[in-house]
């Protein structure tokens, strides 16, 4: 599983600026004023010699009366206690505060590699005033400007030294690993018992039932899987609007070690904001994809039902339109059977390789059916396509332009490839590149393209 990494600190210290850094773009939204991040944000960085999984959080304030403030402090405590790796920043600005000391002093009762990071050192000044936080203390400290990206790259290379082993998984092996993911209490467990045939985790209606990832081996028709049932929360007791938004870490790291997903949503509740937070996060990390629909028992219905359902979640999940949809119960079992079916048409397509010279009779048709638009005036070229990689499938195209596709012309290449090779249910990576070794590759948001 890639390392999480937790950037926690005081509010307005620069904490969502070093996010945005580290990830190469703006995301977490930036402010000068206090308390602007107020939940955890999660990203997938994969810029650095080793990827791992970033936590953006709301400001740390270790005594408090305000409410939102309070909230915010426990969204942090949770990300420290997720992270494998913490960044305490502190604000060289504004000096060593009692809330920094505070916090200090809880970090160092953690068993876990802490980076002390003095923020917003523009200059030797400041460079030389931040020497009174080494009375904390620490043995080290790092002083940055996130903004300025001054002092960034060195702290990240510390940090990419003291990440723990990961568990290397073989992508030929023949082993289809699929995750179950969703909000706390729509019947994961339920869901992972019933495809077991036995009562491998423990379902209960309390949401908050299932703690850590449970990996479970079985065959189905002579064929190895891996099931992932992951913890919709990290502790009991709380609200469910405060579960909900525990849940997201371990959805990320389950999806990251998949083939499939399975999405469950209770069919009860419908689309969630939460849903298509997860949903948003299997779609970026390139995943096959099965929208389970569960306690579909429980809804009254009528012959128009079902299509305004599936209506529904192609509208909430525009990103994921090629995601096939299943509608069960898994109290009852109806429908069941489907799922994995479905998840073996999906993994079957999540691996197919095409033929290059298949592929260039395919796109060769397609730029000559359908010529890319100008660009600045200029002619695009096409000059030759082919596959580079599976899981999901993922092509190359050599032109002219490959910084100048126009992202309609994008979206008309996936279409003619889903139609040509049958690739109709996974997410397909579309780079383009130029002819020349030294050009780089385009794709847009900053990786490869998924759609």
């Amino acid at each position: 599983m890639k390392p999480l990494v937790a950037i926690v600190g005081r509010p307005n210290v620069g904490k969502s600026t070093l996010f945005n850094r580290l990830l190469g773009h703006r995301r977490a939204i930036v402010d000068d004023t206090p308390g602007v991040t107020r939940d955890r944000n999660y990203a997938n960085i994969t810029r650095f010699d080793k990827p791992f999984i970033l936590i953006d959080t709301g400001g740390f304030e270790p005594v408090t009366e305000n409410k939102l403030l309070q909230q915010m402090r426990e969204q942090s405590k949770l990300a420290i206690e997720e992270a494998d790796v913490i960044i305490f920043m502190m604000d060289a600005r504004s000096g060593l505060t009692p809330a920094d000391t505070e916090v200090a002093g809880m970090l160092r009762r953690v068993k876990k590699p802490v980076f002390y990071v003095v923020n917003k050192v523009d200059g030797e000044k400041l460079e030389n005033d931040s020497a009174e936080f080494y009375s904390l203390g620490i043995s080290e400290l790092y002083t940055i400007s996130a903004e300025h990206n001054r002092g960034v790259i060195d702290l990240v290379e510390n940090i990419l030294e003291v990440f723990p082993p990961t568990d290397a998984v073989d992508p030929e092996e023949n082993v289809t690993r699929i995750a179950v993911v969703g909000r706390p209490n729509v019947g994961k467990s339920s869901l992972v018992n019933r495809l077991l045939g036995f009562d491998r985790v423990v379902a209960n209606p309390t949401a908050g039932t299932t703690r850590d990832s449970v990996d479970t081996p079985f065959t189905c028709n002579k064929k190895p899987y891996v099931l992932i049932d992951t913890a919709g929360i990290r502790r009991k007791g709380k609200t469910t609007e405060k579960l909900e938004k525990y849940s997201v870490c371990d959805a990320l790291r389950s999806i990251e070690r998949a083939d499939v997903v399975l999405m469950v949503i209770n069919a009860e509740d419908g689309v969630t904001e939460q849903d298509e937070r997860i949903a948003g996060y299997i779609h970026e990390a390139g995943k096959g994809c099965v929208f389970v629909i569960n306690k579909w028992d429980l809804l009254e219905k009528d012959n128009t039902t079902l299509g305004i359902y599936i209506a529904k979640i192609r509208d909430g999940f525009k990103y994921l339109a090629y995601a096939p949809i299943v509608c069960v119960s898994a109290k009852t079992g109806q429908r069941s059977g489907k799922i994995i079916a479905t998840v073996d048409e999906v993994m079957e397509q999540y691996c197919r390789r095409v033929t290059t010279s298949e592929l260039v009779h395919v796109f060769t048709d397609a730029i000559e059916s359908h010529h890319a638009p100008l660009s600045h005036g200029r002619r695009v070229k096409f000059y030759f396509a082919t596959q580079v990689a599976t899981r999901p499938p993922a092509f190359v195209i050599f032109t002219n332009q490959p910084d100048n596709i126009h992202y309609s012309y994008e979206r008309y290449l996936i279409n003619k490839f889903r139609e040509a090779f049958g690739f109709d249910g996974v997410p397909l990576r579309l780079m383009f590149r130029g002819r020349d070794k030294t050009d780089t590759s385009r794709s847009k948001g900053g990786s490869e393209h998924h759609t």
